[in-house]
């Protein structure tokens, strides 16, 4: 019963069409797309296709609290405004891509916004600029993905598993810019009552999000720091709120109810 519910709230507010899709279609990205995000918001002034950023590039080498906390990118696409000159100064994008800093890989990532521009006339533009055309990811994603662990949805790697069983060791520290600092005790794994009659409670684990998020990240902006405090609904989350944040965009969607919904279901009230 429940699961006719799930499937019914998906196909009302999902938005699982692809933004190039035409009238009609509705289909999920391609893996290697799920997260992609176009940063254009001085792209047209410069006369450059938007910028495409790609999540599971970035995911690989590096958490998402470094650069949403440390470097300060918003959590929306395009909200943080980034400037050609703010990557010269070293800022966003520029706190790695300058053609001296190493990659967690160990190899050096290439300059973007380059102040000496080459003879072309293009430089690197066009590995960041790429709207409209796929992207020189200078990483295969197939290749990739094929050495990590399966998922369903999403692009289709289980990154809580690969970093659990370090087949990668994304980077939570830049120097310069990233400030050590203590960590702090870790909660018990907590249950979240499930409103619909005979779905599993959500088994919530800090440990398991601070991996990546540390705390920064999700309070609290997203959530009030007291447990309970902040009250949210499944359409809330679809609408991109709470746990909708990141569960709608770049890790593992709501179509995955069973990787939330997994406590023991209650029995119905008499």
């Amino acid at each position: 019963m429940w699961r006719c519910a799930v499937v019914l709230l998906l196909l009302a507010v999902t938005p699982l069409a692809r933004a190039d899709a035409g009238p009609g279609k509705r289909r999920r990205p391609p893996p290697a797309e799920y997260g992609r995000v176009v940063i254009a918001n001085h792209s047209q002034a410069a006369r450059l296709p938007g910028v495409v950023f790609d999540h599971w590039l970035h995911r690989a080498q590096y958490t998402c609290r470094l650069c949403h906390v440390d470097l300060g990118f918003a959590m929306k696409a395009g909200e943080t405004d980034v400037r050609a000159a703010d990557n010269m100064a070293g800022q966003y994008c520029g706190a790695c891509h300058d053609g001296r800093t190493a990659a967690a890989s160990g190899r050096k990532v290439f300059e973007a916004c380059a102040k000496a521009v080459p003879a072309d006339g293009r430089g690197t533009c066009d590995r960041c600029h790429a709207q409209g055309r796929e992207p020189k990811a200078g990483l295969d994603f197939g290749a990739f993905a094929q050495k990590l662990p399966r998922e369903r949805f999403g692009n289709g790697i289980d990154w809580e598993r690969a970093e659990l069983e370090k087949l990668i060791k994304p980077s939570d520290f830049l120097e310069g810019v990233s400030i050590k600092r203590t960590i702090l005790p870790q909660q018990k794994d907590f249950a979240l009552s499930a409103k619909l009659e005979g779905m599993p409670d959500i088994i919530f684990s800090h440990t398991k999000h601070t991996v990546w998020n540390g705390c920064e990240l999700c309070h609290p902006e997203i959530f009030k720091v007291a447990r309970g405090a902040t009250r949210t609904s499944m359409v809330q989350i679809f609408e991109g709120q709470s746990c909708g944040t990141c569960h709608t965009s770049v890790a593992f969607p709501l179509l995955d109810c069973q990787r939330c919904h997994i406590g023991p279901v209650k029995a119905p009230a008499r």
